[in-house]
């Protein structure tokens, strides 16, 4: 299991404003009907941690002077400019009761319907709402996409294969991902003689409007 390490914070408010500055991250756990607790974490720790655990990993949350605590990361708040962390809500498990939680898909293989009838590739959705045990999550599910042979072929949440101790929540008749074709325009033969015709109103109606401008131009009569 990934381990975190934290200590409690006493920082509160805008002058956590001041620990950022020090690459410190103020963060809170809650959960499991237990009193929150204000911690702070080192962002180098924290972005190591997360780019293996993602939402759906559990971590040992180890806080100074209050032992160890199973969380998982429940949100995260980004800088609106610079997309760096802000601040991270971790919510404790309790083990032998079962938690919902999203999983990442992670797409899989190639699709022959893109390979070889030039379709494209339509992601509808990039994770799902499962079940289950704190001790039977799961990182991600893997999508393959070497099942989609024809155009218009899709894949559906009910199609995914997960673990039997895992349920999977979301609706099972939605699409994760399709192959369409791609759209070419074929103009009828009333578009297209309607666009000449158009064309021809144009060219008309300059030739006309330079006409004009010469009959208007002055002319100097010797008297």
């Amino acid at each position: 299991m990934l381990e975190l390490k934290a200590n409690v914070r006493e920082i509160m408010g805008r002058k956590t404003k001041n620990l950022r500055g020090k690459n410190i991250i103020p963060a809170v756990v809650y959960g499991n009907g237990e009193k929150s607790v204000p911690i702070q974490i080192l962002f180098s720790d924290f972005e190591k941690i997360f780019k293996q655990a993602r939402e759906s990993s559990l971590i040992d949350l180890k806080i100074e002077g209050q032992g160890n605590k199973k969380v998982l990361v429940h949100a995260i708040q980004y800088h609106p400019l610079t997309d760096r962390v802000e601040h991270v809500d971790f919510y404790q498990i309790k083990a032998g009761e079962k938690i919902a939680v999203e999983v990442k898909l992670n797409f899989i293989g190639i699709s022959k319907a893109v390979k070889d009838f030039n379709g494209i590739l339509v992601h509808e959705m990039d994770k799902i709402e499962v079940e289950c045990l704190p001790k039977d999550l799961i990182k991600d599910i893997e999508v393959d996409l070497t099942g989609l042979t024809e155009l218009n072929n899709v894949i559906k949440v009910g199609d995914l294969k997960v673990p039997e101790n895992v349920k999977i929540l979301s609706d099972l008749d939605s699409s994760v991902v399709s192959v369409k074709a791609i759209k070419i325009k074929e103009e009828t033969k009333e578009e297209t003689e309607e666009e000449v015709k158009k064309e021809k109103g144009d060219s008309e109606k300059k030739e006309g409007g330079n006409q004009k401008g010469v009959g208007d131009s002055s002319v100097i009569t010797e008297k």
